[in-house]
């Protein structure tokens, strides 16, 4: 299988960067919308196969590798057959920026437009699946997704932005993978790991999290929407930024292209 090397992947998000930057609105908002959606389709399926599961309470280790293993086709349809993902576009537009080849307000427009697109697609997938379709309306998939949004909601600001942290250094490692490669195979392989270990590691997603807190809320209630944005979501969202932005973005920057 063909892939680059580590500087030539470098190279490569510097390009993808700069065209995310210079993205119409149009475009954006819808392909951000699509990432939503994909990400609350490999939440569902991480919902569905966890909480079905006949041992959880004896083996939640395992239970959190079952979510860890097919969580990752999120983000495969979201790199393969191409939408605007938040937490990848803290890596891509700022290495762009950093190399001196986009605009920070090319990148501002690109986060504000994704982060948009991906809530709209999240909340939509979200009343899917709770209302609409009522597949999170029987057990045990209604209790899950209710106790998945109150722990989500329950920790404290910096154990949330920590967490984001740590999940968006992953989840912009596995996109840098994938670049790296350059066929679908490897590109599968790519991500499949180290999605897997951020959500077996119990890290924060904020776009995942755009799925599963309102989901719990439209079937169970659990908790409210300020509990939600204040508790969750920003320090979420915050701890993505730096994961994304300065642990591999700045990181790799400065080791393969800064001169």
């Amino acid at each position: 299988m063909a892939f680059k090397t580590p500087s030539g992947i470098a190279e490569e998000a510097v390009r993808l960067g700069k065209a995310k930057t210079t993205m119409g609105w149009g475009k954006l908002l819808v392909l951000g919308f699509l990432a939503g959606v994909y990400i609350a389709f490999a939440s569902q399926l991480a919902v569905t196969a966890a909480a079905g599961a006949p041992w959880p309470q004896q083996f939640p280790g395992l239970q959190k590798l079952i979510s860890g293993a097919v969580f990752p086709v999120g983000l495969m349809l979201v790199v393969i057959a191409g939408s605007e993902l938040f937490t990848g576009n803290c890596m891509l537009p700022t290495i762009a920026c950093l190399q001196k080849q986009a605009s920070w307000r090319g990148l501002a427009k690109n986060w504000l437009g994704s982060y948009i697109g991906n809530f709209a697609g999240s909340l939509f997938a979200a009343y899917f699946f709770a209302t609409a379709t009522g597949l999170l309306l029987k057990e045990p998939w209604r209790s899950y997704i209710g106790s998945i949004a109150q722990a989500k909601c329950s920790i404290s600001f910096l154990q949330a932005f920590w967490r984001g942290v740590g999940c968006n250094w992953l989840v912009c490692l596995a996109v840098w993978l994938a670049i790296g490669s350059e066929d679908i195979v490897g590109k599968v392989f790519a991500i499949q790991f180290p999605i897997m270990a951020f959500v077996t590691l119990g890290f924060e997603h904020s776009v995942a999290n755009m799925f599963f807190i309102p989901a719990g809320i439209f079937a169970t209630n659990a908790v409210s929407w300020g509990a939600y944005l204040i508790n969750n979501l920003l320090p979420v969202t915050l701890g993505n930024i730096v994961g994304g932005a300065l642990f591999v973005a700045a990181a790799y920057w400065w080791v393969y292209l800064k001169q």
